[in-house]
């Protein structure tokens, strides 16, 4: 348990590091690192087996297929907080997606709502605040981390860690 917490603090490190770079507006660094760390879990989802998407690395975890679900979550809060509306931030009920390819439309969709409104805002708004952003883009990065050792557990290489061609 120790390895995969370390796993995921040094993966969100290398993750959150463009987010210091002093040659580019917040707005751009924000939009990047939010559609970054959602580039790789859709990547993700769509790369591993489907036959393993029930997989749990413990049985009081959340699947594979669950964990993705959730991730979706925050892109559903984002988008939804970003246009201004009053929201909690709660969980997609993962029943209503029951097969691989439901779940990989349903994360797309979330994407493209929360990216369009994060688009949609003036850049001008991010030296107010880069709430929910941050937040979410934070939580998604922590669970990338875990859905890397989903792959390491089924002796899998994650994408991003295969090598280029």
């Amino acid at each position: 348990m120790k390895r995969i917490a370390l796993l995921i603090t040094a993966l969100f490190a290398l993750l959150a590091i463009p987010a210091f770079s002093r040659d580019r507006p917040t707005a751009d660094i924000v939009r990047g690192q939010f559609d970054r760390i959602n580039r790789h879990v859709l990547e993700m989802a769509k790369d591993f087996p489907e036959d393993k998407y029930d997989y749990r690395l413990k049985p009081e975890m959340r699947s594979f297929g669950e964990l993705i679900v959730h991730i979706a979550g925050g892109n559903v809060y984002a988008a939804k907080a970003g246009r201004g509306e009053k929201v909690e931030w709660t969980d997609l009920d993962p029943k209503n997606y029951k097969t691989k390819a439901e779940i990989v439309a349903m994360f797309e969709k979330t994407m493209q709502d929360a990216d369009a409104t994060l688009k949609g805002l003036p850049d001008a708004s991010f030296a107010k605040t880069v709430d929910p952003w941050f937040e979410v883009t934070e939580h998604s990065a922590e669970h990338y981390g875990l859905l890397v050792a989903y792959y390491r557990a089924n002796g899998l290489v994650p994408p991003s860690s295969r090598p280029k061609k």
